[in-house]
């Protein structure tokens, strides 16, 4: 008599669609269970998802939660972001149960650069106006004083953070020309692309400031209406860290009382941003992205991919390649900090 079929192992994910072959090589080896719907789950939605499951995958603008963790309940092994950020997860009660935390660093540093260098243009040279103004018809006569913006070259740059993605821009920088100066609390070494300069001089000697810091307890609200008053009233503003990091009412404030020449964020505090009339997305010297620092196909596709690699994985009884830094790879085995 044949016995029964071995249960195979269950993994969850929070959307529908996502790209590249990551979900098809799980479904190889684990039975998923997929968020079936285009709209993102809500948190109880995704609680409900996920009891039972073994592995859980899910995206940077998901909330792993005590709650979360308690609707999965003992079985879960692993919590795989498909994001290099991670201020949704509650590290600490995930490593009190055992369950390892993966992301995806090293994969989207030059995607979300190239969107950083674009945000620079954008803001400084003032372009979304000229696009505004030549769809609303009025492109008239050549006139030197229209869309007058800021020259970036020969600019100088200051980079808040200095990890993967504030290297990608410095060296994109330099190809325009720009002085590169960065901040850092604990690094403070210089190298061949940036020298590093206390945070009150880099951002009274910028040009043009570009938050690269996730969001913690010691960056929320970072730059506030202080900092803001320290910036030179040429200045540009650009945030692709994590939405949090700036104080949005004292930036739309310092924008509007001209203490800041032009401001551009990819994140914001609270995502998504749905009404037209939204301060963020009406004020003229704030250029504003959708969160899509690391919207290409290629990128995404890798996001997904080293998000089931880590699931795989641990499931299979190896250490996760790229655990959340300071945490475990496998349950009981740590990694270094700072991996």
């Amino acid at each position: 008599m044949a016995g029964a079929p071995t249960r195979r192992p269950r993994v969850a994910v929070s959307r529908t669609d996502l790209p590249g072959d990551g979900v098809g090589r799980l479904a190889a080896s684990f039975d998923i269970t997929a968020w079936p719907h285009p709209q993102p789950p809500s948190p109880a939605e995704l609680a409900a998802l996920v009891g039972g499951c073994e592995g859980l995958l899910v995206l940077g603008s998901d909330w792993v939660d005590a709650a979360l963790l308690d609707a999965a309940g003992p079985t879960l092994r692993v919590v795989a972001l498909a994001s290099m950020g991670y201020d949704g997860v509650d590290v600490a009660v995930a490593a009190e149960r055992g369950v390892v935390v993966t992301h995806t660093p090293d994969v989207l540093a030059d995607t979300t650069a190239d969107v950083a260098i674009a945000l620079i243009l954008m803001a400084r040279r003032r372009l979304p106006a000229g696009m505004d103004a030549l769809r609303r018809g009025e492109w008239g006569a050549f006139r030197m004083d229209a869309f007058l913006g800021l020259d970036v070259h020969d600019a100088t740059l200051g980079l808040i953070g200095y990890g993967q993605i504030a290297h990608a821009v410095a060296r994109r920088a330099a190809g325009f020309g720009m002085r590169v100066q960065h901040h850092h609390p604990r690094r403070r070494e210089d190298d061949e692309l940036s020298r590093w300069v206390p945070f009150g001089e880099l951002l009274r000697t910028s040009d043009v400031v570009s938050v690269h810091t996730p969001l913690t307890e010691e960056t929320r609200g970072m730059i506030g209406a202080e900092q803001l008053a320290l910036m030179k009233p040429t200045a540009t503003l650009v945030n692709t860290g994590r939405g949090g990091v700036v104080d949005e009412e004292a930036l739309l404030t310092a924008l509007r009382r001209g203490d800041l020449h032009s401001a551009g964020l990819d994140v914001m505090t609270a995502e998504p941003r749905t009404d037209p009339s939204d301060p963020l997305l009406t004020e003229p010297h704030l250029v504003v992205l959708p969160h899509v620092g690391s919207a290409t196909a290629a990128t995404r596709a890798t996001m997904v991919e080293l998000a089931a690699d880590n699931i795989e994985a641990v499931l299979q009884g190896h250490p996760a390649p790229t655990p959340l830094p300071g945490t475990m790879a496998s349950p009981g085995l740590p990694v270094r900090l700072g991996r």
